[in-house]
């Protein structure tokens, strides 16, 4: 890319918010990392996810979902039906193989797409998926030869430590590659992966609870080693 990237980030508000995540802090501070860490980004716009939110998102050469669960019912925010043309432009910008970066609780957001699961190779489900309480956590590097991971680096090590969630028992699809895991209960959970078959090229990046987590040199590393590799395509 041989021009500044324009980058959209959308932050959940109303029906895609929810009383654990500070969403609209953590847009703010991913914008800031991107716009002080990566070279090829320029401008960085945060914007809630209204209906509208993607109307105009082919003007931009990178999508940031950083949304919620939000709430269940379906009049909230207007009905199903108000929604349907967003879950279209974003399934339309992911299917045509532009750019998406889904950090933490993407992985769940949009219960009333029937796209979204498919775009980003994985969901948290209700009463499997679960975290440890929040702490310094270690999450390890476990294909470093991706460049979506190439400077994270913890020391001399291919690992991210951040005071964050370690999340658990997501159900992830056999067709993403997994660059980082967290040890939990002897089990070894993908937190980090790609899709870059066909025309996907999607990040999930389950780090990011809140703004402590963008304090650590390695995780602002690993994002923006992942916006990189997305760009780059």
């Amino acid at each position: 890319m041989t021009r500044s990237a324009r980058v959209l980030v959308l932050s959940g508000r109303g029906r895609y918010e929810d009383p654990w995540h500070d969403m609209a802090a953590t847009s703010h501070r991913v914008a800031d990392v991107l716009r002080g860490t990566v070279d090829a980004v320029g401008e960085v716009v945060v914007r809630g996810s209204f209906p509208d939110a993607l109307d105009d998102v082919d003007a931009f050469d990178l999508l940031v979902v950083n949304c919620a669960s939000g709430r269940s019912d379906p009049g909230f925010d207007g009905d199903d039906a108000t929604w349907v043309p967003f879950h279209e432009a974003l399934r339309r910008w992911a299917d045509a193989g532009q750019p998406v970066l889904a950090l933490h609780q993407a992985a769940n957001t949009f219960a009333d797409s029937p796209h979204w699961e498919r775009v980003l190779g994985g969901r948290w489900v209700d009463g499997a998926s679960m975290h440890p309480p929040i702490d310094e956590a270690t999450f390890e590097v476990v294909d470093a030869a991706h460049p979506a991971v190439a400077g994270a680096q913890d020391g001399d090590r291919a690992r991210i430590v951040a005071f964050d969630e370690r999340y658990s028992f997501l159900r992830v699809s056999q067709d993403v590659r997994v660059l980082v895991t967290q040890r939990h209960d002897g089990v070894d959970h993908p937190v980090v992966w790609v899709r870059d078959g066909g025309a996907a090229r999607l990040v999930y990046d389950a780090l990011g609870h809140d703004v402590r987590s963008y304090d650590s040199p390695s995780r602002r590393a690993l994002l923006a080693s992942e916006v990189g590799w997305l760009l780059a395509g």
